[in-house]
């Protein structure tokens, strides 16, 4: 097992070393220049856009999710234990000048989250809770390749809800039965097993309730989670506040140090610090636009710049104060290869042992969300290979299923795999964002001319009647509940 374990690890490392890594950073930087920079000079636009008023469908109801709670469902598989595991992960093995790429990353590649979301929104479909998309749904429409699509979902389906899942599951029970004290080391304990069917309970009663009561517990959960570890990281930085310039000299120094760049060790610290930003903010890898998709909005750009901001949340805010948690601390990486371990002795040391507990919780909140998340992103794929109920109902079933497994088992065979996964999951997206990006550009340019007239930005397909395979956005009152208003 451990040979296969290698195996899969050498492997997905070669992946995203020589192709992944590559494609991700000429694409990311294309997108920026097309759209001049669009992840920074609309960034205002970005919180403006976040709290729009959901359109209203002919009997007053809204159509479907709010730009909000689309940026909750995402945020919440955004953050998740990668924020804690992946950063501290991606310093142990990469050392502090991989959060700068991180941070890079995350600018970067919030072009290509940008030009993703708005194609999930142009080329998303109805269904019986409001609307569904994403990369499955514009590779069919967009690209006429319902292969592609199905390729991307079945990758998806295996990577997300239920990979990925199991590890969010593990998480959680390993957190807390280190908490209680009785963690040893062989995934039997009691602890384990009780949380294992909480766990399960819990996920079945909330996916069984479809995509708004996902919404709704998100719309509660991730700002709650955000706050909590925010305002714990926030202390332990301001009880180390002499530290602070001395963590920011090392994260840009060992960026590009010399003894990195000699030492051979500098495309280490690179590949940790990418791999780790895409697993935590999701820019590029195709997961996002299917939360993005679901948002009842008057222009699809709307979503693209909402979904950008949740890469800027994630990785900007939740990402860098784990990795101030953990570097304030001063700690001995030597040998270092487990990032929980990390941020929680980190934790311990600021704070007290109480903060065992304290991580614990967060722990939950963040992993837990990350379920809900990562499942709507397979049920929005399972629904775009067939519309069978038994298969759903089905899929349901196998999710919470492998959340009670992913509890009790090892994890190390699985996240790797998953990782390999990931990679192959994200260049399939981005060769499909890069064939379909000059519309995302010109939906672009379109919000852009309105906003300088001083409208609210609304798109109908007219407006682009060269382009086919639009299922929405027919016209004005559809899109808005009110009557066509002259530009």
């Amino acid at each position: 097992m451990e040979t296969l374990d290698a195996w899969v690890l050498d492997a997905g490392d070669i992946l995203w070393t020589n192709a992944v890594l590559p494609v991700v950073a000429v694409l990311g930087l294309w997108f920026t220049i097309r759209s001049r920079a669009v992840q920074l000079r609309l960034i205002p636009e970005m919180f403006r856009t976040l709290t729009d008023k959901t359109p209203k469908d002919a009997d007053g109801e809204p159509q479907s999710l709010s730009a909000f709670q689309a940026f909750t469902v995402s945020a919440a598989s955004r953050v998740g234990v990668g924020n804690i595991a992946g950063v501290g992960t991606a310093i142990a093995l990469g050392g502090p000048g991989a959060v700068f790429w991180m941070w890079l990353m995350a600018f970067v590649g919030g072009a290509s989250s940008f030009v993703e979301s708005t194609l999930g929104q142009l080329y998303k479909v109805r269904d019986a809770d409001g609307f569904r998309g994403g990369p499955a749904y514009y590779m069919e429409h967009g690209l006429k390749a319902r292969w592609m699509g199905i390729v991307f979902a079945v990758i998806l389906i295996v990577c997300f809800p239920f990979a990925f899942s199991s590890l969010q599951a593990n998480t959680i029970a390993a957190t807390l039965d280190a908490a209680v004290g009785t963690a040893s080391g062989d995934g039997a304990s009691p602890v384990v097993w009780v949380v294992a069917v909480v766990l399960a309970v819990l996920c079945g009663l909330v996916v069984f309730g479809g995509i708004r009561r996902i919404a709704h517990v998100t719309q509660a959960v991730v700002p709650t989670m955000a706050l909590l570890y925010l305002a714990a990281g926030i202390v332990i930085v301001a009880l180390n506040v002499q530290r602070v310039p001395e963590v920011f000299a090392m994260i840009f120094t060992e960026a590009f140090g010399a003894q990195e760049v000699f030492g051979g060790a500098v495309g280490t610290v690179i590949l940790q610090g990418v791999k780790r930003g895409m697993f935590s903010n999701e820019a590029g890898l195709g997961s996002a636009p299917n939360a993005g998709a679901s948002a009842a909005v008057t222009h699809p750009v709307k979503q693209g710049l909402v979904q950008t901001l949740g890469v800027y949340f994630d990785t900007f805010l939740v990402c860098s104060v784990t990795a101030f948690i953990i570097l304030v601390s001063s700690p001995d990486l030597s040998g270092a290869t487990a990032g929980i371990a990390l941020t929680q002795t980190a934790l311990v040391a600021n704070l007290g042992a109480w903060s065992n507990w304290l991580l614990a919780v967060i722990i939950f909140l963040l992993a837990f969300s990350s379920i809900l998340g990562n499942y709507y992103y397979g049920e929005s794929n399972i629904e775009f290979i067939t519309g069978s109920p038994a298969v759903l109902a089905g899929y349901r079933t196998l999710v919470v299923v492998a959340v009670f497994a992913g509890s009790v088992l090892d994890s190390s065979l699985i996240w790797n795999t998953a990782d390999g996964i990931m990679g192959v999951m994200a260049l399939v997206n981005l060769v499909a964002i890069a064939l379909l990006s000059g519309i995302a550009f010109r939906l672009l340019r379109d919000y852009t001319r309105q906003r300088r007239a001083g409208h609210d930005p609304v798109f109908t397909r007219d407006l682009l009647p060269d382009i086919s395979g639009v299922q929405c956005w027919q016209d004005e009152q559809s899109v808005t509940g009110l009557p066509r208003q002259p530009r």
